[in-house]
This record gives structure tokens, C-alpha cells and sequence, in this order.
């Protein structure tokens, strides 16, 4: 019995580091190789596998900065110093959820890519504590301008549409690299609930947030802040 416990907590181990090698193998990789889809996209097609999806691939030089600019004003202003994890956000998040029903959450840019890209999507203290080892060596791999160029790459836009490229298509019938500062304000404001609101047929409530939006993307320094992300 002894032997047979020891024997099985071994084979445990092994197999546990095995997959910490693995992932850390596909981190690295993806630093150059850029991910042929996401976990998110995965998941959609399992649950609407009639709908087709769209994704284009686009480099960082084939993207806006005003979109750049945008989803960092909308979803993480503290992107370009951060290692992976907003810990006053984080706090803020918790503060909040004790009081109120409606959840919110605290993920950076960075949290997201690893939800996107590596895991499954559901809520869980084991799947976040996986994400947050992919998170990790995220940030010790992979510069931010890469993070952010995966990112916009993979993002869900609504139904079926992931990407940046999808997106400026699919809304405003040009490529991701002309997108002016109003629509990619547009296209950020509807990033936490992408699959109800409209960057095209905005309410009161998105087109106040795009204002917002907008004015945060000039506080930042606009395109002078993606210096810092090399």
C-alpha cells in the first residue's frame, strides 16, 4: 500500500511538472510564433458552432496607435509598469464584490491574454491561480509591446468577431491600422461586454464611456506612451 501511495504521488509530481515545462515551453514560443487562436474562440464554436468566426492576423506596425491606445485606456492604464498583476485594483475589486451582487473584476491586460489564449473561460480560484503562473512568465518572456500586440489579435469584438482586424471590418468597413481616435474608442468602450454592445449603434452609457475613453488616451501621452512599451 506504501509503496503503491508513493508510487502514484510520484507519478503526480512528474506529471505536474511536466505540464509547469509545457507551459512555460508554449510562453516561450509564442513569443515569436504568433497563437493560431484562442481557448475563448475554442469554446464559442463549441457553443454556437453555426456561427463563423473571424480573425485576421495583423503585426504591431499594421495596428493604430489609437487603438493601442485606447484598450490601454479603457481596460489597464498601468500597463506599461505592472509585472502581470494591478494589486490596487485588485483590492478595489474585492472591497467592491463584498457589497455589491454585481461582480467586478481586475484583470490587466496581461491576465487576460493568459485567460485568452492558454485557458478555458469559467470562474474558478483554480483556473485564476493557473493564470496567474501564465501571467508570470508572460511578463518575464514576452516584452509588453508584444503582449498588447497578441492581445488586440485575440480579443473577442462580438459574435464571432475576434481581433482588432475583425472588428474594424465588421464595424467600420476599414483595416485596423486606420482606425481613427473616436472609433477606437468606440471599439474599447464595448470591451467588457463585447457580445451585447455596439461600437456602431452606441447608447448614452458607451458613448459617454468613449468620451472618457478618449480623454484618458490624450492623459496618457497618447502615442508617446508606446515608447515605454519595448
Amino acid at each position: 500500500m506504501k509503496l503503491t501511495l508513493r508510487k502514484t504521488l510520484s507519478i503526480t509530481v512528474k506529471i505536474l511538472i511536466g505540464l509547469m515545462l509545457l507551459s512555460v515551453f508554449l510562453v516561450l514560443i509564442m513569443r515569436w510564433i504568433n497563437p493560431f487562436g484562442t481557448m475563448l474562440m475554442v469554446e464559442r464554436k463549441i457553443t454556437h458552432w453555426n456561427t463563423t468566426q473571424q480573425r485576421t492576423w495583423k503585426d504591431w506596425d499594421q495596428i493604430s496607435d489609437n487603438i493601442k491606445i485606447a484598450v490601454i485606456a479603457a481596460e489597464d492604464q498601468k500597463f506599461a509598469d505592472h509585472w502581470g498583476f494591478d494589486f490596487k485594483a485588485i483590492n478595489r475589486a474585492l472591497i467592491h464584490n463584498q457589497k455589491n451582487k454585481k461582480i467586478r473584476g481586475a484583470s490587466t491586460i496581461t491576465q487576460q491574454v493568459a485567460k485568452n489564449i492558454f485557458l478555458w473561460p469559467s470562474r474558478s480560484w483554480i483556473r485564476k491561480g493557473i493564470e496567474s503562473w501564465f501571467t508570470v512568465w508572460i511578463e518575464l518572456i514576452w516584452s509588453k509591446q508584444r503582449t498588447l500586440e497578441i492581445y488586440l489579435n485575440s480579443v473577442e469584438w462580438g459574435e464571432g468577431i475576434f481581433g482588432i482586424e475583425a472588428a474594424s471590418r465588421r464595424y467600420f468597413n476599414v483595416s485596423a491600422n486606420q482606425l481613427t481616435p473616436y472609433q477606437a474608442s468606440l471599439l474599447a468602450a464595448t470591451l467588457p461586454n463585447p457580445r451585447k454592445w455596439s461600437p456602431i449603434n452606441p447608447d448614452d452609457r458607451i458613448q459617454k464611456r468613449a468620451e472618457w475613453i478618449r480623454g484618458q488616451m490624450s492623459n496618457l501621452g497618447g502615442q508617446n506612451y508606446l515608447k515605454q512599451l519595448k
